[in-house]
């Protein structure tokens, strides 16, 4: 795993010692309008990040990466994760602190993430499950090429009755 490129900001592979700058981070409330809750402390971040640098689920049968996002100045915005399935589509995940919303930091970073899943990975869908209600993710991934899943292909993705599933063919999301 390495370092991405996004123009606007770089994205470094995800380890324990982001967990302090990342507290800082995640513990914005606004993230959390639809859903979650910040880490209850930099203990249980730190914690969690270490399990996640095997880059491996348990049972081995798929990749997780994780990248921080970081600007120029040097401070961290969020994060991108990603879970590569065998079949080759992957979940996607991200989670931006407000004030850096609005500001292309977001399109930038998942666009070199969809870059790194096509070339690196063999991805070839891209699949996001969020929240219905979740206006501002809904958006930026319709931007990015995303269009609601088929309803016979839901049950495949297991969505909760307030989610949707929304698909992209990885080349061609974000204009990768």
């Amino acid at each position: 795993m390495k370092s991405l490129d996004a123009g606007i900001c770089t994205l470094e592979p995800q380890v324990e010692a982001h967990a302090s700058e990342m507290f800082a981070v995640l513990c914005d409330p606004a993230i959390y309008e639809f859903e979650g809750e910040p880490p209850p402390s930099v203990g249980a971040l730190a914690a969690g990040y270490r399990r996640k640098e095997s880059r491996r689920s348990p049972d081995g049968s798929e990749i997780w990466l994780n990248w921080v996002v970081r600007m120029p100045d040097g401070a961290l915005t969020g994060y991108v994760q990603a879970t590569v399935m065998e079949d080759g589509h992957s979940y996607f995940g991200y989670e931006f602190s407000s004030q850096y919303w609005r500001h292309g930091i977001a399109s930038a970073a998942l666009r070199a993430v969809f870059l790194e899943l096509s070339r690196e990975y063999r991805v070839h869908q891209l699949v996001a499950v969020l929240k219905k209600a979740n206006y501002r993710s809904l958006g930026l991934l319709r931007k990015l090429g995303f269009s609601e899943a088929p309803a016979e292909q839901w049950a495949t993705f297991e969505p909760e009755a307030d989610e949707l599933v929304m698909l992209a063919p990885c080349q061609a999301a974000g204009g990768v």
